[in-house]
């Protein structure tokens, strides 16, 4: 069954044409070609796929496109604004929080979505934050430092 849906993805209401049972990963990257979300185990246990869903972290290969319907998606593609590295990004290059790149993406949007909430965490309500997320190259204290680094300048900005 085929279903007209209309998301707001990074600012920019789009309408596609999916079929009911595809995953919203699987029309971020197959229909609206934003292939910066990684699908990696396809059962929501990597966290390579996160995308920021109404200001929350969600993997997106267990929602559905249709119950994204109306709602505000921010894939990483949305995440530098014009031009410019968000101060994420930016602290990921910064620290070497970059290995194989995979999980990168999705690390850093549940880090965006966990800093949106709390501009002052410790290490450790870092470290829970992401704790969903599986970095194959174990970049871990690099990723943690990246995000404490982001934090700070966040919070002064």
């Amino acid at each position: 069954m085929r279903q007209s849906v209309t998301l707001v993805v990074n600012g920019l209401e789009r309408t596609v044409d999916v079929d009911t049972t595809w995953s919203l990963a699987h029309v971020l990257r197959n229909s609206l070609g934003l292939t910066g979300t990684k699908i990696a185990c396809d059962v929501g246990a990597c966290g390579s796929c996160t995308v920021i869903v109404d200001g929350r972290a969600v993997n997106s290969c267990l929602m559905l496109a249709v119950q994204a319907e109306g709602q505000s998606i921010t894939t990483i593609e949305g995440l530098a604004v014009d031009g410019r590295l968000h101060p994420l990004q930016q602290a990921f290059i910064d620290s070497h929080a970059l290995q194989c790149g995979y999980c990168t993406p999705g690390m850093l949007m549940a880090a965006k979505a966990f800093l949106d909430k709390n501009r002052h965490p410790t290490e450790e309500e870092i470290k829970e934050a992401i704790g969903g997320h599986i970095c194959r190259c174990g970049s871990y204290h690099n990723i943690v430092e990246a995000i404490l680094i982001a934090a700070k300048e966040m919070a002064t900005a």
